[in-house]
């Protein structure tokens, strides 16, 4: 298998050989490139990752964490399987902290963030939906909601909404080429990132549960329509 990258990474951070390793198997997994189901090898992702067998079991281990993948003993490590009731469980967490960072961020996000926030408007709104790869779309959608996350400068509010998103984004790849209005979705992130940027709490809000909502209503007509 190829680990495409699709993480958004502060530039110039320093990062271990585990954080690479975790960051390009997650991607895969994220991706599916990693099928659910899928035996994950420590020894075959680090040959082809070029780093030690360690810092992969260190990554898979947090992957773990991360409800990713799961180790059963003398088994091996897999992929998570995708079941339709994560989807409800997911979007009503998410539809509790995806509208509390958003007024957050409108409410202490610095000039500096804002100023970020609008670079993430113009790369929205040039953004070309039709001709996009998954990875591309993917990797667009991953900067919004974590310069949203990063914006409401609550560390362990970022961490449990990053890891929330990657698993609604899993969901997501599974059905990508049966939504509907698939460039709604892209192009609606403009509004909510301007809500934040402007500093209006309750309208950021509204527009980032009107996002998950309509984000768990499209997956599950795409599931149940297949």
């Amino acid at each position: 298998m190829a680990f495409e990258a699709l993480a958004v990474t502060e530039a110039g951070g320093s990062r271990s050989l585990a954080d690479v390793a975790y960051e390009r198997i997650r991607d895969s997994l994220l991706t599916l490139e990693i099928r659910p189901g899928d035996p994950l090898y420590d020894e075959g992702i680090a040959k082809e990752l070029g780093v030690g067998r360690t810092p992969v079991r260190e990554a898979l281990k947090r992957l773990e964490v991360d409800r990713l993948v799961v180790t059963y003993p003398r088994r091996g490590t897999f992929a998570t399987r995708v079941e339709v009731t994560d989807l409800a469980f997911i979007s009503e967490i998410r539809a509790q902290l995806e509208p509390l960072a958003a007024s957050r961020a409108a409410r202490v996000a610095s000039a500096a963030a804002r100023d970020r926030l609008r670079l993430i408007v113009e790369e929205v709104e040039a953004f070309d939906v039709e001709r996009a790869s998954v990875v591309e779309t993917l990797r667009l959608d991953a900067r919004v909601h974590q310069g949203i996350y990063a914006a409401a400068a609550n560390p362990h509010l970022e961490d449990a909404l990053i890891r929330y998103d990657n698993l609604a984004t899993r969901i997501w790849c599974m059905v990508l080429d049966r939504l509907p209005n698939l460039s709604r979705h892209v192009y609606e992130h403009v509004t909510l990132l301007e809500a934040v940027i402007a500093g209006d709490e309750a309208r950021a809000a509204e527009l980032a549960r009107e996002h998950v909502d309509g984000f768990e209503k499209a997956v599950r007509t795409a599931l149940f329509a297949a």
